[in-house]
């Protein structure tokens, strides 16, 4: 008998019992553990998650009848249809332009900011940083909302700071309009803007952070040293090492913003959002069919969305 052997034979559990059987199974077909780690929460995303999103397809197939108001369940397009009327496709191209203004904000003022933690930011510095970016995220949303409508509103604090600078002149002109009851940033789009972009800021500054400090330094170095200016070691070099990150974040902002219904409901005027479309007509209105087909378009956006990213290799570095 060989020394492996008996070093084997005292690593491997060789006691009696259920237990020692059942340790012996899984030594010997370690895929048998991975699989029973793994069945527990596959089956709840198979059954609760992706059982949902089956359910909700299913039901954006049927139609409301006119006359009696109740769901028909027969298999239709009409409920798609009315996706297509001018109301409803209104609704649907304000969310996305929102979503794509909100996602082009977060990423301008992020980057910055997470360029500063990345390249300079050493030690105690760096654990600000990340206080900083971590702290609103630990508060409750719909406090941060129902803060921001009182920053924003007539007697807010901002009102009075540009009182003081004699800017009243953009609340009472293209800040606010359109409004309703009123010329103050708490009832307008610019305000339902700038409430996205606060809420939804943290989700692109992580992911850019952890791009740019994958950047290795000699790259910069050496475009600098090979006559490249700092703008064009910025578009060449250090803008498309860092793409990926600036689309994991653009994923949650862009994402976040086309299915909420929170902010434009606290902050936003009359004109609804995709979110706000599908919490009436499931709602009030009763239209279940109508509303499961409004969800079904940020999750079709969303798809396209990460089609082209994923043609265009953004993912590659990931």
């Amino acid at each position: 008998m060989t020394a492996a052997t008996v070093t084997a034979g005292a690593i491997l559990p060789g006691r009696g019992g259920a237990a020692g059987s059942l340790s012996d199974a899984f030594w010997r077909h370690p895929g048998l553990l991975l699989f029973l780690m793994l069945t527990p929460p596959l089956i709840w995303l198979g059954v609760v998650y992706l059982g949902s999103l089956f359910a909700l397809l299913m039901q954006s197939f049927f139609a409301v009848d006119e006359f009696s108001g109740m769901v028909v369940r027969e298999f239709t397009l009409k409920t798609y249809g009315e996706l297509l009327r001018p109301s409803n496709l209104d609704i649907i191209l304000r969310t996305v332009v929102m979503a794509g203004l909100v996602t082009i904000a977060s990423a301008i003022i992020a980057f910055p900011i997470a360029y500063f933690a990345a390249r300079h930011a050493r030690g105690r510095w760096k654990a600000v940083f990340y206080l900083g970016v971590m702290l609103p995220l630990w508060s409750s949303y719909l406090v941060k909302v129902y803060a921001w409508k009182l920053i924003l509103a007539k007697e807010g604090i901002l009102t009075w700071v540009f009182e003081r600078l004699h800017l009243t002149f953009l609340i009472d002109g293209w800040l606010a309009l359109p409004v309703v009851g009123g010329n103050s940033l708490s009832v307008s789009p610019t305000g339902t803007f700038l409430v996205f972009v606060y809420v939804w800021l943290p989700f692109m500054i992580l992911p850019v952070q952890a791009a740019l400090e994958r950047v290795p330094g000699n790259l910069l170095e050496a475009s600098a040293d090979l006559g490249a200016s700092p703008r064009q070691t910025f578009a060449h070099v250090l803008l498309p090492l860092a793409l990926p990150g600036v689309i994991a974040g653009s994923i949650f902002t862009f994402s976040l913003t086309l299915g909420d219904y929170i902010v434009p409901q606290i902050i936003g005027t009359s004109h609804l959002f995709i979110g706000m479309a599908v919490y009436a007509h499931q709602g009030t209105a009763g239209n279940i069919p109508l509303a499961a087909a409004f969800t079904v378009v940020p999750v079709v956006i969303m798809g396209i969305y990460l089609w082209l990213a994923r043609r265009a290799g953004a993912f590659n570095a990931l």
